[in-house]
């Protein structure tokens, strides 16, 4: 019998986990018993991503510069790197607020159904702290986002996985190992290729795992949605994000065609272990690790350029993130600040959305504080802004669970792009399995 590919079994795993979640919301003492026993098995899962994640960041992006050999290549593909991710980031962008002035979701919606969702959601704790972290973020100065690249103290930065910092310090170690001798840098970049080969193992073993975590993660997740009646009341501004999202992607699936020249169902049968991972965990960052597996193993790009453009994506390229802040800035406006809808705010959306999404973490709902932002950059009056995330908070979860799909897809697209416009593209790609060496080591 033919084994079971790892994307069907990760499929299996959540669509059981969305039944069994259903399940136990009818039945009593369910939810507490999925909290309390089956959430914790995805909890795990994430927390060994990120485990991970450092190290494999700082293997692959210095071991990939050193191999360079040339500084001047790194300043190619790094320019190379950020003008396309800001390219697709402004496409995104544009769907977002082409689809929600066509569409316009938030016209017509009752009194009663906003002052519903306000008594529900204004004063949770998720809509407050959301507030407070874009409060913080504002007060910070101008330059407080560069600020933040230079680490003072690397080993806290690994602590606080500041992807930024460590990508800095990163790329910092990799060209000082190309400006000493290469009998002295050797040792060093034979370490760091070590314990990227290690690391990626690792991925491997981990993602035995990823079905159940998927089921657990899942299940959890239907747990938390009790009422219906408002989810349905948002849909139309849901499928308007949906809608857009799958264009974006589309849009990926183009670029891979026309310009690498591979088949777009077999880039979304390769990416598609990464993009179910990241559809469950909600976080980029914690589905890198896999990320970097799947496109190094599975898509042929080299590890000098995915070393190097998925982390950055990870932390800069936030395509379906800010897609959803154009679409959910304007349809608060339409909704509750019309007044506000003037072509000259839609422009600085797309200048704060753009901008906002390189200093955003790549975490779960990251995106609704960089809507806060968005919408103060606007004028948006300050004392309906609580009304204004409550207003999307119902939904926001599953679209942040979408939104990270697009994000990750797009990072493994400019790779793809980026390797192939510098030769780095394997045309047959071999994958290594968790027990390739296992009969070795009997």
């Amino acid at each position: 019998m033919k084994k079971l590919a790892l994307h069907w079994k990760i499929l299996i795993g959540m669509v059981l986990g969305i039944v069994f979640g259903f399940i136990m919301n009818t039945i009593d003492g369910g939810k507490g018993f999925v909290t309390d026993w089956i959430k914790p098995f995805g909890t795990i899962f994430i927390n060994l991503l990120k485990l991970i994640a450092v190290p494999l960041i700082l293997a692959s992006l210095i071991k990939g510069i050193s191999d360079l050999k040339d500084i001047s290549k790194i300043k190619k593909m790094g320019l190379r790197t950020i003008s396309i991710y800001i390219g697709t980031t402004l496409i995104a962008i544009i769907i977002g607020l082409a689809i929600v002035n066509i569409v316009k979701p938030g016209e017509g919606m009752s009194a009663e159904t906003i002052d519903k969702i306000k008594s529900k959601y204004e004063t949770s704790s998720g809509v407050t702290d959301k507030l407070a972290k874009a409060t913080a973020q504002n007060d910070a100065g101008p330059l407080q986002a560069v600020i933040d690249i230079f680490p003072s103290n690397i080993f806290q930065s690994f602590a606080n996985a500041s992807m930024l910092q460590i990508i800095f310090f990163a790329m910092f170690v990799g060209i000082s190992l190309l400006l000493i001798p290469e009998k002295k840098a050797k040792p060093l970049v034979d370490f760091f290729d070590s314990l990227n080969e290690m690391v990626m193992k690792m991925v491997d073993l981990i993602m035995l795992f990823a079905p159940y975590a998927v089921f657990a993660l899942l299940s959890n997740v239907i747990i938390a949605f009790d009422d219906t009646e408002i989810l349905l009341k948002l849909l139309v501004y849901a499928v308007c994000v949906v809608g857009g999202l799958i264009l974006m992607i589309g849009f990926y699936l183009i670029l891979i065609s026309v310009y690498t020249k591979k088949s777009p169902l077999w880039f979304l049968k390769q990416i598609s272990p990464a993009q179910l991972l990241a559809f469950s965990t909600s976080s980029s960052a914690a589905t890198l690790p896999v990320t970097m597996e799947r496109v190094e193993e599975h898509l042929g790009v080299d590890k000098e350029v995915s070393g190097f453009v998925l982390p950055v994506g990870a932390t800069i390229n936030m395509d379906g993130t800010s897609l959803y802040q154009a679409i959910a800035a304007v349809f608060i406006m339409q909704v509750i600040w019309p007044e506000g809808l003037t072509f000259s705010n839609q422009l600085v959306i797309v200048l704060t959305a753009l901008l906002a999404s390189i200093g955003s973490a790549a975490v779960p709902s990251a995106g609704m504080v960089m809507l806060v932002i968005v919408l103060e950059s606007i004028g948006f009056p300050e004392e309906l802004l609580p009304i204004g995330l409550a207003l999307i908070f119902a939904v926001d979860r599953p679209l942040d669970m979408m939104r990270t799909t697009v994000n990750v897809t797009g990072d493994a697209t400019v790779s793809m792009i980026v390797a192939k416009s510098l030769g780095k593209l394997k045309d047959n790609p071999k994958a290594k399995n968790w027990d390739d060496n296992y009969d070795d080591v009997k």
